[in-house]
């Protein structure tokens, strides 16, 4: 299938590995141009000439995309912003009676606060121009809270409360501007690596055992690549999605047990 998004330009955050890499090709595959930011130069610039070989133009911000000069970077390394992909990995793990005040606030700066200034930047040039993607890489727990990932189960609910009021606002909707939460379960990234290591450094128990443990608990019985979540991803940003708008879609191999 033609995607009909060949030749538009793409903002794609935490896109050096993992899911945001998995996005990032699978929109260069279908022939968007790409600006990336990650904070490590030397992954982001191997991630961005691994793009460039599938023919598009691609564009690398380096830095903490919390901040506001590296925001500014990469939306103006674009000619204009058709698609936004917001991605950010989410907080440590813990026990809320640890955190304090500035921990808060690091987790709403990165997964809620962040994530809005980049809508707030691009938003307006979509509807004018009568086209817009955004879609915002939160997490299955968003759907079905996990209790030792509060940081996280605050911040990213609460920028899918704002995403969906903004997304039903008649003057985005009705230019041909969407705004989807993907929320991914389970995938082989990096991150979900270390949480097995991690687990199993404090249980003492063996780590591949944990792995398994962790596919059983699928009905899929696997975990995710980041290629499918790509296409997903990639879909959600296509000329056929125009109808779909403040939606959270979880992409989890059946993990979740609910109906709705």
């Amino acid at each position: 299938m033609d995607l009909g998004i060949k030749g538009r330009w793409a903002v794609v955050c935490a896109a050096s590995k993992g899911l945001g890499k998995g996005c990032a090709l699978a929109l260069a595959r279908e022939g968007v141009n790409l600006a990336i930011n990650a904070r490590d130069v030397d992954t982001l610039a191997a991630t961005a000439a691994e793009l460039r070989l599938l023919g598009v133009e691609v564009r690398e911000v380096a830095g903490d995309i919390s901040q506001p000069d590296v925001r500014a970077a990469l939306v103006a390394a674009c000619p204009q912003v058709d698609i936004l992909v917001n991605n950010a990995g989410g907080p440590p793990p813990g026990d809320f009676r640890d955190w304090e005040r500035e921990d808060w606030l690091r987790a709403l700066e990165l997964n809620m606060l962040t994530p809005i200034e980049l809508i707030k930047a691009t938003i307006d040039g979509m509807a004018e121009r009568g086209f817009g993607r955004i879609v915002n890489i939160t997490s299955g727990s968003v759907k079905a809270p996990i209790a030792t990932l509060g940081l996280s189960n605050g911040a990213r609910s609460g920028l899918t409360g704002f995403v969906a009021g903004v997304a039903r606002q008649p003057q985005i909707a009705g230019n041909n501007v969407t705004l989807n939460g993907l929320l991914p379960g389970s995938f082989d990234t990096d991150r979900l690596r270390s949480g097995f290591h991690r687990a199993a450094t404090l249980s003492g128990r063996d780590e591949g055992e944990l792995v398994d443990a962790g596919k059983q608990e699928i009905p899929a019985g696997r975990f995710g690549s980041a290629e499918e979540f790509g296409a997903f991803c990639a879909f959600l940003c296509s000329a056929h999605a125009g109808y779909l708008t403040g939606q959270n879609l979880l992409l989890d191999g059946g993990a979740y047990p609910g109906t709705y």
